[in-house]
Formats: C-alpha cells, sequence, structure tokens
C-alpha cells in the first residue's frame, strides 16, 4: 500500500444483519464512486464488500443477534482500502478457503469472487482477545 498518508473517505458502524446490507451497498457504491471508481469497477468493489460482510455475518457471529460490524474505506494514492472488523471469536484465516470451482452448488464462491476483483485481500492480525479484521485493497486510477 505504499507510504501515502491514508484519507478517510467513509465510517461505517452497523448491526451483523442481512437486513442491513443494502444500505451498506449504497453507502459503498456511492463513495467509490465519487472516488474515481468507475461504474464497473464500483460494482464489483460493492459485491465484495457484501460478500465480506455476509461471511461476518453467516460464518463469523453464526446468527448470533447482537454482532457489529465497522466498515472503513480509506484513500492512499490510487488505492481504496476496505476494512472490515467484527467482534465474533477469531479465525484461523488458514481455515477460510473456497470450495472448489469444479464443485456446482449455491453458495461458497464468496472468496473467489473477492480474491478475483480486489487486488488485494487478506486478515490482518489484531492484539484484541476477540474480533476479525478483513481488508481489502482496489486500485482506482
Amino acid at each position: 500500500m505504499g507510504s501515502a498518508r491514508a484519507a478517510r473517505l467513509l465510517e461505517l458502524r452497523f448491526p451483523a444483519r442481512a437486513d442491513q446490507l443494502c444500505d451498506v451497498r449504497d453507502a459503498v457504491r456511492e463513495c467509490v464512486t465519487a472516488n474515481g471508481a468507475g461504474a464497473e469497477c464500483a460494482g464489483d468493489i460493492v459485491m465484495a464488500v457484501d460478500e465480506a460482510c455476509q461471511n461476518i455475518i453467516r460464518h463469523g457471529y453464526a446468527g448470533e443477534p447482537e454482532g457489529g460490524i465497522e466498515l472503513e474505506i480509506d484513500r492512499r494514492g490510487d488505492d481504496l482500502v476496505f476494512s472490515l472488523r467484527d467482534f465474533a471469536p477469531k479465525i484461523d484465516p488458514a481455515c477460510v478457503k473456497p470450495r472448489e470451482l469444479d464443485d456446482v452448488r449455491p453458495g461458497g464462491l464468496g472468496t473467489h469472487f473477492i480474491r478475483a476483483v480486489m487486488d488485494e485481500a487478506e486478515f490482518v492480525e489484531t492484539a484484541t482477545e476477540r474480533g476479525n479484521l478483513f481488508r481489502m485493497v482496489k486500485r482506482v486510477r
């Protein structure tokens, strides 16, 4: 991500519930479009953020009704940096693997989509006892 100074573009905190994701998608689309992403690129970014949020809701919180998600979008030079933090039990990033593409059935392809459209996608180690931080980067020129 280089040494470029980050500028915060968006900060959202919302309950980890699927009914919140429409507003999140709208906010992300508006933010990235205003910051240089064309329509197709913005659509890819929105899909990646949505998939990551759905994974947090389904797998991180496993339906726990009190979970929360924090989304921050920063600009670092040509990079848009998306940080998703949850407060679910810590996961082992090595265990987060997409299923095989030739295994044709619904679900399980979110991580494929995220890695296909984003320039970087990784879990970042945190010092907290609970919670996970997933960071994605998309270069927008």
